[in-house]
């Protein structure tokens, strides 16, 4: 009896795994760096958290993106992106646009208005309390739909 469970049990498993493998490859990105998007790609389609530093050992970026990383189901639900920019020399078209100092964070709407500026590291909990009050957020949430997408 042990063996069949055993067998049974392995191949629940290696299922598992391969459908989470296979949905990991249909899924878009959710960090993605300065360099890797175009913020009209995503107009009326996904939010922004923009996250900038001077470098990628600024402790408040390592802080930033501990938060972000833990709670990134809680940010997929809104339709969120988050995009990264460490590098100041690259000068990327959102840092030219958005002209951080050091460390930001900044909540762009899914109508490419610039809602949120913070120049310290925000919990999950905060940002998507800050989403939840958007107007288009609303309208989600009125119409039924989750993420909105």
């Amino acid at each position: 009896m042990k063996p069949i469970f055993a067998l049974v049990f392995l191949a629940f498993a290696a299922s598992f795994t391969l459908a989470q493998d296979r949905a990991s490859e249909t899924e878009e990105p959710m960090i993605l760096g300065a360099e890797e998007i175009d913020l009209d790609d995503i107009l009326w389609l996904k939010r922004a958290l923009v996250v900038f530093a001077d470098t990628p050992a600024d402790p408040r970026y390592v802080e930033q993106m501990g938060y972000l990383t833990e709670r990134l189901d809680a940010l997929a639900a809104r339709d969120v992106v988050i995009v990264t920019d460490t590098d100041p020399a690259a000068r990327s078209e959102l840092r030219q646009k958005l002209r951080p100092r050091g460390f930001a964070l900044v909540l762009i709407g899914k109508d490419g208005v610039i809602y949120l500026r913070k120049p310290t590291p925000w919990q999950v909990r905060e940002i998507t309390r800050s989403i939840d009050k958007l107007p288009m957020r609303q309208q989600e949430l009125r119409d039924g739909r989750a993420g909105g997408s």
